[in-house]
């Protein structure tokens, strides 16, 4: 049985809260964090299926450690990307809980993590680019995976998304860190139009080695792809054709996978 351990650590390193459990550890924090302040997950068992809770603002995601990790807390402009109520106030609860056996294998979007970050390292799914907009949060690879599909603005939160920086050989890719099983993927664009352009098609890569080009229709509604079942650790988004429209900016709102988790 896994046990697990959660911490709040100040920029010094100084235990400020702790909590350790077997099976659930919580954590109700009466601070208001500082900025340096981190989260560090500990757990007895690698590669392990969990539901973590980082802020009660963002909610709980079914995800992968592959280790113990550390989420820095975001400040100032890191934090555009998430809902204002995150990480505020005097009062915050998180979690770490083992995920049981059926919702381990039930199916469900795979892709969703409201945890991910750029630096963060053991815990999957995760998202990488190769571009992104200024480098800005608003703009950054993990919105596409945060479960947030509202699509008809740009910029802060809930209007995060993945922005290419007008840049052709744009990529994005989902690590899920071990082997699942998909069959559908579900896309929702970013439809701020008219300063919006869209993609006419993209190209699905997988790690198995195939790939699938996808066409898409100029919308704000979900764009939807099945296919036969494919076991794979990843999938990237590339060769993306804009359509002829004077916008320059065409860009990711939510990248879904659903499957699931081989026995």
């Amino acid at each position: 049985m896994a046990k697990f351990s959660l911490k709040i650590l100040d920029k010094s390193g100084i235990i400020l809260y702790e909590d350790s459990a077997e099976t659930m550890a919580n954590l109700v924090v009466n601070r208001e964090y500082q900025p340096g302040d981190s989260i560090i997950v500990e757990t007895s068992e690698q590669n392990i299926h969990v539901w973590l809770q980082v802020d009660d603002a963002l909610g709980a995601s079914f995800v992968y450690l592959t280790d113990n990790i550390h989420y820095t807390i975001p400040f100032d402009k890191a934090r555009t990307n998430i809902s204002p109520k995150a990480f505020s106030g005097k009062r915050h609860y998180l979690y770490v809980r083992a995920a049981m056996e059926e919702e381990i294998y039930g199916y469900r979007n795979l892709a969703k993590n409201t945890c991910d970050q750029h630096s963060i390292a053991n815990i999957y799914p995760h998202a990488t680019a190769n571009v992104e907009t200024r480098g800005e949060a608003v703009f950054f690879a993990c919105n596409a995976i945060d479960g947030v599909c509202e699509n008809r603005s740009h910029g802060g939160w809930p209007y995060q998304s993945w922005g290419i920086n007008q840049q052709d050989d744009a990529a994005i890719t989902i690590d899920f860190g071990r082997t699942i099983e998909t069959d559908k993927v579900v896309m929702f664009t970013r439809a701020d139009f008219p300063h919006d352009n869209w993609w006419t098609q993209v190209t699905l890569t997988f790690s198995d080695g195939t790939s699938i080009d996808w066409e898409l229709t100029k919308s704000r509604f979900a764009h939807t792809l099945t296919f036969e079942k494919k076991q794979i650790t990843w999938v990237q988004m590339n060769y993306m054709i804009k359509a002829d429209d004077p916008s320059l900016f065409p860009a990711l709102t939510q990248l879904e996978v659903y499957g699931t988790v081989l026995r």
